[in-house]
């Protein structure tokens, strides 16, 4: 069905690491921060699941390279262990290894989103039939995923619609992280 729709527009073949980096975060027990240094707190998995970091999660430097650095909205794909892909709930954090940052240069942030997430099933499956312990996918998983890629007009009407939905949906995570810091402040003065 999907394939017949396809037809009746202009559109290219691609695969998920066309559209969009998958960038892959670091070991940041090796980028703990020195004494009286500025940190960050650590996105790991864990992170990622709760939505924010917390005080158990770990620390690391705040001079860690920026394409590192994960910001409220960015998006994030867990590709090893519990595998999803979420924009990111949490304040500025540093990236862990394990959790790819995803960004693309040439397509619309809802566009690379939607088509991570539209092969997250797959992933899902390709992670629970490996035989280790913590199950995840390869960069070649990525390359094997096929995407649809219309043509610019058709592109750029598709983005008149959806980039407003998107950018609603950010902006109601980050006035969603004000509220919770808020009651954090009144739950800590008033009780």
């Amino acid at each position: 069905m999907f394939e017949k729709e396809v037809k009746n527009i202009n559109y290219s073949k691609a695969n998920l690491t066309d559209i969009a980096n998958y960038r892959n975060g670091l070991a940041m027990q090796k980028y703990r921060p020195k004494s009286n240094e500025k940190s960050l707190p650590v996105l790991k998995i864990k992170e990622l699941n709760q939505g924010f970091t917390d005080s158990s999660s770990d620390r690391c430097s705040s001079e860690i390279n920026k394409d590192f650095i994960v910001k409220t909205g960015d998006i994030i794909f867990s590709w090893s262990g519990t595998l999803l892909v979420k924009n990111w709930l949490g304040t500025t954090a540093g990236l862990n290894q394990h959790l790819f940052k995803v960004t693309s240069k040439k397509y619309p942030n809802w566009f690379i989103y939607e088509w991570t997430k539209y092969h997250l099933n797959k992933f899902q499956t390709i992670a629970s039939g490996k035989a280790t312990t913590m199950g995840h996918i390869k960069r070649s998983d990525l390359k094997e995923s096929q995407v649809y890629i219309p043509n610019e007009e058709k592109l750029n009407k598709l983005n008149t619609l959806m980039r407003p939905i998107y950018d609603e949906r950010i902006e109601i995570i980050r006035e969603n992280q004000q509220l919770t810091y808020i009651k954090q402040i009144l739950l800590q003065k008033y009780f």
